[in-house]
């Protein structure tokens, strides 16, 4: 990550604490105005959809999403990847039973998280560092991270020590028999644009496979510019509180609605941007449930 890097998104985090109006890709972060959150609860509260939406959020869903690529290397064929994204660990104490519940049940190879890890934008970081511990001894294998735009790099040193690898503008090499696959993270794209694609890309070819981490998925055009293969990314919650057949009330992410959820192709990137298991604002989830995701490498079959 660097020293330099580190000042500079400590320096920004300090000059836009709990910022409504202004900074990063949005004009209106909603999850800083907290006035809203109250009046959302209250209107769930009266429409008798409050509890139900809070028993929604707890029931997270494994969904299942293969990925053919056409430079794997036939010996990471099947290699499967567990996603989880915005998390808000601090939020919901019986949201986060349910996530190891299911993590417990699931086998991957790697396992990877796309950001946002705690419920508030700034302030403490402990409760969500607490909360991450425990959820870290059940994930037993290689776990890489990015940080969100509810995430402090001060998150970064306590997350590492719990051997959570933290890729912030770089990349690492996974190899398994004679297969590579190369692997970047980058910084928050979203509120901080402390995204650095040009150096996470670094090394980057065309015959090996290629990943990249990012918790929004707005940097898709700029992702498949640099060469990746696949994108993987979080952020908008599937817009958390939907109508019926999950038509998103609001997204907050400055991209459009082809890449906010689920399964999408760009050009010759392939994207996946995960509805989240967690929630944010107020802890409930309407036409949307939360999710875990593993993703299943398959070579291409030349026909």
């Amino acid at each position: 990550m660097g020293a330099e890097h580190a000042e500079q998104r400590v320096a920004v985090e300090e000059a836009h604490v709990a910022q409504i109006l202004g900074q990063g890709r949005n004009f209106f972060h909603i999850e800083n105005w907290y006035s809203s959150h109250s009046v959302i609860r209250n209107t769930l509260r009266l429409c008798f959809m409050l509890r139900k939406g809070q028993r929604n959020a707890r029931n997270i869903q494994v969904r299942y999403n293969p990925v053919v690529l056409s430079h794997l290397h036939r010996d990471l064929d099947g290699f499967t990847i567990l996603h989880l994204s915005d998390l808000h660990l601090d939020m919901d104490e019986l949201a986060v039973f349910a996530l190891i519940e299911q993590i417990r049940k699931v086998n991957y190879d790697i396992c990877v998280m796309t950001g946002d890890y705690r419920a508030s934008t700034h302030g403490d970081i402990e409760p969500a560092l607490a909360v991450m511990a425990r959820l870290a001894i059940h994930i037993k294998k290689e776990t890489y991270a990015v940080l969100g735009n509810h995430d402090s790099i001060l998150m970064v040193p306590a997350m590492e020590e719990m051997g959570i690898k933290l890729l912030l503008n770089e990349n690492i090499h996974i190899k398994q028999g004679q297969g590579e696959l190369l692997l970047a993270g980058i910084d928050d794209a979203h509120y901080f644009c402390a995204d650095d694609i040009p150096r996470a890309s670094n090394g980057l070819t065309a015959g090996t496979a290629s990943i990249l981490l990012s918790h929004t998925p707005a940097i898709y055009k700029q992702a498949a510019a640099a060469g990746f293969n696949l994108l993987l990314s979080g952020h908008t919650h599937g817009g958390q509180i939907c109508l019926p057949g999950g038509i998103p009330v609001i997204l907050d992410s400055d991209c459009p609605r082809m890449v906010s959820r689920g399964k999408w192709l760009y050009n010759k990137m392939q994207g996946y941007t995960s509805v989240g298991a967690g929630t944010s604002v107020v802890n409930v989830r309407i036409n949307c449930l939360p999710e875990i995701t593993l993703h299943k490498l398959s070579v291409q079959v030349d026909v």
